[in-house]
């Protein structure tokens, strides 16, 4: 019996799925390369492969095919018939994939150029900047844009495509949204020095925060669910603003006592422009979280943002 004679016996019966009878790619590379360089082990060597490991690949090749393909020899390897033909269809499986293999690098290029980051406010203002700045020095062609809103119209524009990975500080997760906790925040009470709690000696009973009207920012806040939660209900609003500078500039004025992000106060503290007022009984911490649409992890930039992140 020939040995072409002995690969057809085992040829495939050509039933189950295309890739279980078609070779991979990297078989039909070798046997490119085999048929180019007219040497086994010149071709195994190209693509940094043993030659036993070679010499297996084009075994298993010729079993899934049910053909010889190369006729081995001490002067070198072969082409059969069969195998001639093969490699002029192998060329051209190989040539579309590398076309492909183009069409999605330049997928992905297009996908790197650019990054739509949404973020609530407390953290588009104190934490994306430096973050931002940390993501030029290691991506500096890719361009981002910044839309910042509160948790809500965060959620929204993740959900509909406007954003490619955003940021919240919430209670909860937003429907629709996997998350990834990247710190932690807490609320604290601020009033200005004139403000009558500022004299206080003993700390703020919670029942005190509940009945007093407050400084808020709008409903939809990060800042705004947290303390809903945590108060058991909705606060009294005082005045109800759409931005930390807002609020802050309010407190500041001696409008009334505020909730706001320790993040966002710091340099008010400092100065005396505003007064930490403790609450006893009553727990404001919260996470601040990156999230992106269900299912669909941060890939390119926006992945290399959330690692940032977590530095």
């Amino acid at each position: 019996m020939s040995r072409t004679e002995e690969h057809a016996d085992d040829r495939p019966a050509g039933l189950g799925s295309l890739a279980h009878r078609v070779p991979d790619l990297g078989a039909l590379e070798l046997l490119l390369a085999v048929a180019r360089l007219g040497s086994l082990g010149g071709a195994a060597r190209e693509l940094g492969i043993t030659q036993p490991a070679a010499s297996s690949r084009i075994r298993s090749m010729e079993r899934q095919l049910g053909v010889a393909l190369v006729d081995r020899s001490p002067r070198g390897s072969r082409l059969t018939a069969a195998g001639a033909l093969v490699t002029d269809w192998a060329r051209r499986i190989v040539e579309a994939a590398e076309a492909f293999d183009a069409g999605a690098q330049a997928l992905r290029d297009r996908r790197d150029s650019r990054l739509r980051v949404a973020a609530s406010m407390t953290i588009a203002e104190y934490l994306l900047p430096g973050w931002l700045i940390a993501l030029r020095a290691q991506r500096p062609d890719t361009a981002v844009s910044l839309l910042a809103g509160n948790s809500a119209a965060v959620a929204e524009r993740l959900v509909s495509g406007e954003a490619d990975l955003g940021f919240v500080e919430g209670v909860a997760v937003p429907a629709g949204l996997d998350s990834a906790v990247i710190a932690h925040d807490r609320l604290i009470v601020v009033t200005a020095p004139t403000h009558a709690w500022a004299r206080r000696r003993r700390p703020l009973a919670a029942g005190e925060l509940v009945t007093t009207p407050l400084i808020l920012r709008e409903k939809g806040s990060g800042t705004r669910q947290v303390l809903d939660a945590a108060l058991g209900g909705p606060a009294l609003p005082l005045i109800e603003l759409s931005s930390t500078t807002a609020v802050k500039a309010a407190a500041i004025s001696g409008a009334g006592p505020a909730v706001l992000s320790e993040l966002a106060v710091g340099e008010e503290l400092a100065m005396r422009r505003l007064v930490r007022i403790p609450v006893d009984g009553i727990a404001l911490a919260r996470d601040l979280r990156a999230v992106w649409p269900t299912g669909h992890r941060p890939t390119g930039p926006a992945r290399d943002l959330l690692s940032l992140t977590r530095g």
